[in-house]
C-alpha cells in the first residue's frame, strides 16, 4: 500500500490551489485543521469504517461537524469520502500548511528546551537560525524535560540539536565510525 503522504499530497495540492484562487489560505488552513481533528476522533474512525454507511452519509456528517457552510469545502469533503480518504485529513492538513509556508517564505521552527524560554530568547534564537535555514521562521516552543541543557530545533525535515544529549550522541556516532 502506498504511503499516506503519497496519497494525501494531490488532495492537499488541490485544496491549496482552491484556497489560493480565493485568497483564503488562512481560512482553508483552519478548516482543514478542524476536519483533521474530526477525522482523528476514535468514534469517527469507527463511523468511517462502517460499511453500512454510504460515502455521502459520512461526508454529510463531516460537513455538519465542521460547522462550515462553504459549498467548495463540502465538495472537497464529498470527494474525500467517495474515495475513502477522509482518514488522510491530518496528513492533508499538514501538507497544506507546508505548501502555505513555502508560498509565504515562512517556516515554523519547533524549539524544544529543557526549561521555559522567554520571548526575547526565542527572538534571539530565531534571528541566529534564519540564515542557517535560509528562510523566515516562526517559533513554537515546547518544554522537554528529557533534554539536558541546550535546545533542539526542527524546521521541516531539518534538525539542529544543540543539547548535551545531542552532542553526546554525535560524539558516539563519530567514535563508532
Amino acid at each position: 500500500m502506498a504511503e499516506s503522504v503519497t496519497i494525501a499530497r494531490p488532495y492537499a495540492d488541490a485544496a491549496f490551489k482552491l484556497a489560493k484562487e480565493g485568497g483564503a489560505q488562512g481560512i482553508w488552513s483552519q478548516r482543514l485543521q478542524r476536519l483533521a481533528l474530526i477525522a482523528q476522533d476514535g468514534d469517527m474512525a469507527q463511523v468511517m469504517g462502517n460499511p453500512r454507511l454510504s460515502a455521502e452519509q459520512i461526508a454529510e456528517l463531516f460537513i455538519s461537524l465542521s460547522d462550515d457552510s462553504d459549498p467548495i469545502l463540502a465538495n472537497f469533503v464529498r470527494t474525500l469520502a467517495e474515495n475513502r480518504r477522509l482518514a488522510l485529513l491530518p496528513e492533508i492538513s499538514r501538507l497544506f500548511d507546508l505548501a502555505r509556508s513555502q508560498e509565504e517564505g515562512v517556516q515554523e521552527a519547533v524549539v524544544y528546551s529543557a526549561f521555559p524560554i522567554d520571548d526575547a530568547q526565542v527572538a534571539a534564537l530565531l534571528q541566529q537560525l534564519e540564515p542557517r535555514f535560509g528562510t523566515r521562521l516562526t517559533a513554537r516552543v515546547e518544554v522537554d524535560a528529557s533534554l539536558i541543557g541546550g535546545v533542539r530545533v526542527t524546521v521541516g525535515d531539518q534538525m539542529l540539536d544543540a543539547s548535551v544529549r545531542g552532542k553526546l550522541d554525535a560524539m558516539a556516532v563519530a567514535l563508532n565510525n
